[in-house]
């Protein structure tokens, strides 16, 4: 069963989003702010990192990009999950090093598929 870190700040999306993938046989982990997100994923190192990005504390971006630059999470495939669907926001958080991009509302198929997509690129790193 793989670990995925849920980093959302909106209870009902978090809560929506959780049980959909708890349906589909992922063990889910919460955070609410991009702190504990770096905490929680320190502790916990999950399989994958969903990340909001419009976060309090510390936003989406900075925490993608203190991940990335942690020897012992940089290899944690994220997937940036945001309402902001402009180009320059995809390429924001590509540049930030997140591994994929999903826009809200979540099209569950899509997101699913982005999942599975990394899950298996990072089971066949070196």
């Amino acid at each position: 069963m793989h670990t995925i870190l849920l980093v959302e700040d909106n209870e009902m999306n978090r809560d929506m989003l959780s049980r959909r993938l708890i349906r589909k046989d992922y063990r889910v982990l919460i955070a609410e702010d991009g702190q504990q997100g770096i905490e929680r994923a320190a502790l916990e190192h999950p399989d994958l990192i969903l990340m909001d990005l419009s976060l309090p504390v510390l936003d989406g971006w900075e925490a993608i990009r203190i991940l990335k630059q942690s020897p012992e999470l940089r290899d944690i495939p994220v997937i940036a999950l945001t309402a902001h669907a402009m180009i320059s926001d995809q390429e924001k958080a590509y540049a930030a090093g997140c591994d994929d991009f999903d826009t809200k509302p979540i099209d569950l198929n899509r997101l699913l598929e982005k999942i599975s997509a990394a899950l298996t690129k990072q089971k066949h790193l070196p």
